[in-house]
């Protein structure tokens, strides 16, 4: 999960005419929150439940009525600079909050204090079912980190599976960074694997618990409807689904195209390569998969690594008409606004990022319009739209964040170990479809795995742990050479309190 909310940002207004882009002022902003509608067509006579023949998806009914997907539909509300969320049930009697999404960590964690940012709060005294485990947990994020305790409680969702389940919650009770201002949810909803868990794998996640307390495929799916809407208003329409279960046809369009897990931890996957219009970055495979490409619905924007990053913005640049460009929309400093009417479009290229197949010789490419990357955030003045750039440099590997899910239907088939895009029918602007899926390709020409050599944390906390025994062990033997000596020198009357000497050297 990562967050790219600002609070405060300056504005550097830009107006283009003839190709040519003309520096007018510099106007404080701050960025606002937004509304907006959602519409789609549904059929209301579907009612499945999705199962896995080998050879893609297929339905089939639902005999226990524990999986009624037109429950779901429309169950989340928010948008990507807010995060999308669900509204739960947790305790006896039932406290309801308001849990964010995120597949991109693994702990269910609620807000059980007050906080300046949120408007209420799970409060464990006042449910008869709560019971603290006795244990602490604390969990860091890209951005903001929180610490509490690990409890159980029962948990039900009024928009989503029939019944109640026993989870593991951690109670949040102090954090920095992680509540923030203007965003509408009271806790975390972490969907990936019991590896990320915190403090330990021990602690099964959510959906975990739901699948084998409730016997529903372990299957989830995803749409995020907030795709090209400007956040304008403090107003939460319903802003996507979330289907536990399976996969709900009428929310997407054409086929679903699956790559697969390479490693559950995070929804990890393979990154092939990315193109800007039709230019091919030709980097290595492993530069975008350095240290890890995930798809993480808690994360604001489409993250790469630093030298991919800085390859998308040159060849932005270089296709397009706007080389007079501020650095500082590149780096997420400042907005770019137009006069009224003058839709910034034009001036920006598609974005592809291919993924092998389940077919490991070939690939598929998913894309993304400007409209998904150059996104909205406020007006001013009612005469101007401003806009930020949907993409940032990262320091821990290439994220598939909110940016780009927004144009897809995301199915999370953890039965298969694949992750499958369809079109998204909430991904359309006008007329105009905002993103798109092609293949397949051949990948022959492409390494066998790009994930080759990649270092993932795992590793890299083994690698921790291994420094620090060889820490104590030097601290050891620095420590037997100062206190040998003092018993020497004590036995010779040079030194009387040998245990003070000890003290003030290793203080």
């Amino acid at each position: 999960m990562a967050y790219s909310t600002s609070v405060s940002i300056w504005a550097f207004v830009f107006s283009f005419y003839f190709g040519v882009s003309k520096c007018y002022f510099a106007i404080p902003l701050k960025i606002y929150t937004g509304r907006y509608n959602v519409s789609s067509d549904v059929d209301l006579t579907q009612r499945a439940v999705l199962t896995s023949d080998g050879n893609g998806l297929s339905l089939a009914s639902d005999p226990t009525g524990t999986v009624n997907f037109l429950d779901m539909i429309h169950n989340l509300q928010g948008d990507s600079g807010r995060g999308y969320y669900i509204e739960m049930s947790i305790g006896t009697p039932g406290q309801k909050v308001n849990i964010l999404v995120d597949t991109g960590s693994s702990n269910f964690a609620v807000a059980a204090a007050p906080h300046p940012f949120i408007t209420h709060y799970f409060n464990t005294a006042l449910s008869s079912t709560y019971q603290s485990v006795g244990r602490t947990v604390a969990v860091r994020y890209t951005q903001g980190n929180w610490e509490g305790e690990l409890g159980v409680d029962h948990v039900s969702i009024p928009k989503g599976l029939n019944g109640t389940v026993s989870i593991n919650i951690a109670a949040i009770l102090s954090s920095d960074g992680f509540f923030l201002p203007g965003v509408n949810w009271q806790g975390i909803l972490g969907l990936a694997y019991p590896m990320l868990a915190r403090p330990d794998s021990s602690v099964e996640p959510f959906f975990n618990s739901l699948v084998q307390q409730l016997g529903i495929p372990d299957i989830f799916s995803l749409q995020m409807c907030g795709a090209g809407l400007s956040a304008s208003s403090t107003a939460d329409p319903a802003g996507g689904s979330l289907i536990m279960g399976g996969a709900e046809p009428t929310l997407y369009r054409g086929s679903v195209w699956y790559t697969p897990i390479v490693e559950e931890w995070y929804y990890q996957v393979e990154v092939l390569k990315l193109e800007v219009g039709d230019q091919n970055l030709d980097l290595d495979c492993r530069e975008y998969n350095m240290d890890k490409a995930i798809v993480d619905s808690g994360t604001t924007l489409l993250r790469l690594p630093v030298n991919v990053f800085n390859a998308v913005v040159e060849a932005i640049t270089r296709s397009s008409l706007i080389q007079d460009f501020s650095s500082g929309f590149w780096d997420g400093s400042k907005l770019a606004c137009w006069m009224k009417g003058e839709a910034p479009w034009m001036f920006f290229p598609k974005l592809s990022i291919y993924l092998r197949a389940t077919n490991t010789s070939q690939s598929f490419r998913i894309t993304i319009l400007p409209q998904l990357y150059i996104q909205p955030i406020t007006d001013v003045d009612g005469t101007l739209d401003c806009f930020r750039f949907g993409l940032s440099s990262s320091a821990n590997g290439l994220v598939i964040g909110a940016t780009v899910m927004e144009g897809f239907y995301v199915v999370f088939d953890r039965a298969q170990q694949r992750l499958g895009f369809a079109l998204s029918n909430c991904a359309v602007s006008g007329e105009v479809a905002l993103s798109e899926i092609a293949g397949p390709f051949s990948a022959a020409d492409v390494a066998a795995n790009c994930s080759a050599g990649v270092l993932k944390e795992p590793l890299l906390w083994v690698i921790s742990y291994a420094l620090m025994a060889v820490c104590a062990v030097v601290l050891i033997i620095l420590l037997l050479l100062l206190v040998l000596p003092c018993r020497n020198r004590n036995r010779s009357g040079e030194i009387t309190d040998e245990s003070s000497l000890v003290r003030h050297r290793i203080k």
